[in-house]
């Protein structure tokens, strides 16, 4: 019943808007009746369809955790299991290589 009075808007990569066809993006909620300049009701991050975080406070907010985890994700992927320039981690992937090795 709470989404009768919100709208929803969210991105994929080609500026469509298609949350389940998303591979990543941010969604913004906001009352119908809301003014540009008014908060969102609800800010979040989509991957592969699904949203994965809510509730953050703002999309700078949102934007940053999401490349933030692109980044990670990216090293891990290279670094790791590509095993590219292994030996130069950041601290974050080297505690998740560290955890997958046991």
């Amino acid at each position: 019943a709470r989404r009768e009075y919100l709208q929803e808007v969210a991105w994929n990569l080609s500026g469509q808007r298609a949350r389940g066809q998303t591979v990543y993006g941010i969604y913004i909620i906001r009352h119908s009746s809301a003014e540009p300049s008014d908060a969102p009701e609800d800010v979040g991050i989509i991957l592969e369809g699904v949203t994965v975080l809510h509730e953050l406070r703002n999309v700078p907010f949102a934007l940053s955790i999401l490349l933030a985890f692109l980044k990670y994700t990216f090293e891990a992927l290279q670094k790791i299991i590509l095993e590219l320039d292994g030996n130069r981690l950041s601290a974050k992937v080297q505690a998740l290589k560290t955890v997958l090795s046991h």
